[in-house]
């Protein structure tokens, strides 16, 4: 097994999602913009519309983040997506930061609308929580924190890799760091915590239904980038 194999536990519904949609997974997780990332060779340009992008689908994260306050199992877990909005918040901040590092001020992020594929996947996640319980809104949200955990193991573990001078490094470390990864852990296995609480295993082709979409709706925002080239 390798090491982006492991989130969630065997037999567990993150699993079974994952294993669901293999094929729409793998594109998400190793799409051509994250190879690029991997060996350095993803264009500037590219890079840079996925990085304004990221910032306005940030906003929406929070968003749907809030939904899951509401939709909450526990009184723990709306504690728990409380913070998270904090984090997220906090996030947008340094997001604006990293942006102006990649020559892109404060006011053309903020001028800039949202692509027909932020607004698709966005609405899409916001649209599960909204007609479904906190494990449809979960699993429309784990694709992205999972996922990213994932890409940044696939990084690392790439033959090809530019290890030295890759201009996108800072972007790896960000969720090859242990502090992310063990969020993406925590992210898969509420997922199987919530498959066995909420009748998961019971509503699965639904569930799959949400997880795969969201997983093709991921590989069009990274797609984006290169269309914009």
């Amino acid at each position: 097994m390798t090491a982006w194999e492991d989130f969630g536990s065997a037999g567990g519904l993150y699993r079974r999602l994952r294993d669901g949609c293999a094929r729409d997974w793998v594109a998400y997780t190793w799409h051509p913009f994250v190879q690029g990332l991997s060996d350095g060779t993803l264009p500037l340009a590219a890079f840079r519309r996925y990085l304004i992008q990221d910032y306005l689908f940030l906003i929406h994260f929070a968003r749907a983040k809030a939904l899951a306050v509401f939709k909450a199992e526990s009184i723990e877990a709306m504690r728990d997506k409380t913070a998270a909005i904090s984090a997220i918040l906090s996030e947008t901040l340094m997001h604006l930061r990293y942006c102006a590092e990649w020559g892109i001020p404060e006011a053309e992020v903020r001028a800039t609308p949202e692509s027909a594929e932020t607004v698709s996947y966005t609405r899409y996640v916001i649209d599960r929580g909204l007609a479904g319980d906190i494990l449809d809104l979960e699993v429309a949200l784990a694709p992205c924190t999972v996922g990213y955990g994932e890409v940044a193991l696939r990084i690392l573990a790439d033959p090809k890799r530019r290890r030295e001078g890759n201009p996108y490094q800072s972007w790896i470390d960000t969720y090859a760091d242990p502090g992310y990864q063990a969020m993406a852990r925590a992210a898969a296995a509420r997922i199987d915590a919530l498959g066995e609480s909420f009748g998961g295993h019971a509503r699965f082709p639904m569930l799959s239904a949400t997880f795969s979409e969201a997983a093709r709706l991921e590989a069009r925002f990274w797609q984006q980038g290169l269309d914009g080239l």
